[in-house]
């Protein structure tokens, strides 16, 4: 059984500076709306407080207002408190902000940063059922950290960083043979596009039945002991961005896409149409080798979509 909070309010139509109080109080908290008037927040963490201290506002200025508590069966309410669009938008700020040069431009990006930092930590305060949206948008504002951080003193030793990405020289991967699973999801097409797009244009693939199968001299990728896979909250596509600092905004936009697709989290704008069209050319398409072909093609697409958009 969940327990909930749920304050039931009402003010005078006439008195809008204290609805407007009132409705700023609500959303600061993480309360939702289950109708006009009626308000909810998990029970915990001293939600009750802050609804008491909402409802005792109210009546001072001529309203009426009731809070008690109630108990579903599951998490019937926990949908209503989904944060994934909030850090959709937030994700977008971050991956543009792209580090500057000179010190003017610098001091800008160190504000920047420190201004998402503060957005990122009031979401997460009302996050009350995180989940991979936040842990990506997390990972995604770190990484930004880190970029403004080197950028400022390039001189200074790097912390050791639990999930970091060792970087690698492309030249030491031209004309190799890629290993992956075979009937390859978005996250696989997509590293294999960006690898023979941008690390490897020569670049031949194996489609394993099992990683055990994977030839000694190939550099394997998106399966538990490869080379390249999932690091921290970053999905295959995204470590090799990282790997080999593929970091222009429209391949960041794109490792967003694959991320929501492949890991969920937040979902961008193009990704249900992406995922029913790569869905169909998966059923139709047997073939491995045909199907990275077919897919290159939406990916390539894409990519030059984004980056034509102006900066968000």
């Amino acid at each position: 059984m969940m327990s909930w909070l749920l304050l039931v309010l009402s003010l005078p139509t006439s008195n809008a500076t204290a609805r407007m109080r009132a409705w700023r109080a609500l959303k600061a908290c993480g309360a939702v709306v289950l109708r006009d008037g009626v308000y909810a927040l998990p029970d915990g963490d001293g939600h009750a407080q802050t609804l008491a201290t909402v409802a005792a506002d109210v009546r001072v200025h001529g309203g009426t207002a009731r809070l008690m508590r109630a108990q579903t069966q599951g998490e019937d309410l926990a949908p209503l408190f989904d944060r994934s669009a909030e850090y959709g938008a937030l994700l977008a700020q971050i991956g543009a902000r792209a580090t500057a040069r000179g010190a003017g431009a610098q001091s800008e990006a160190t504000r920047r940063a420190r201004r998402l930092r503060k957005a990122f930590d009031q979401l997460a305060a009302i996050d009350f059922f995180a989940g991979e949206a936040q842990r990506q948008t997390a990972a995604a504002l770190q990484a930004l950290e880190l970029a403004v951080a080197q950028a400022q003193s390039p001189g200074e030793p790097r912390a050791a960083a639990r999930e970091a990405v060792p970087k690698r020289e492309r030249a030491a991967y031209r004309g190799r043979v890629w290993a992956t699973r075979r009937r390859p999801w978005v996250d696989r097409l997509a590293s294999a596009w960006l690898i023979r797009r941008c690390i490897d244009p020569a670049a031949r693939f194996a489609w394993l039945k099992s990683p055990a199968d994977c030839p000694k001299k190939a550099v394997g990728f998106d399966f538990d002991g490869a080379e390249f896979s999932h690091v921290g909250a970053r999905v295959t596509f995204e470590t090799l961005l990282a790997a080999f600092e593929l970091e222009s905004p429209a391949l960041r936009r794109l490792g967003a896409l694959v991320h929501g697709l492949d890991a969920g989290g937040v979902q961008a704008a193009e990704a249900v149409g992406v995922e029913r069209v790569l869905a169909g050319m998966r059923e139709a398409i047997t073939n491995d080798d045909q199907l990275l072909l077919a897919a290159a093609g939406v990916f390539e697409g894409l990519l030059v979509a984004f980056e034509k958009e102006p900066a968000q």
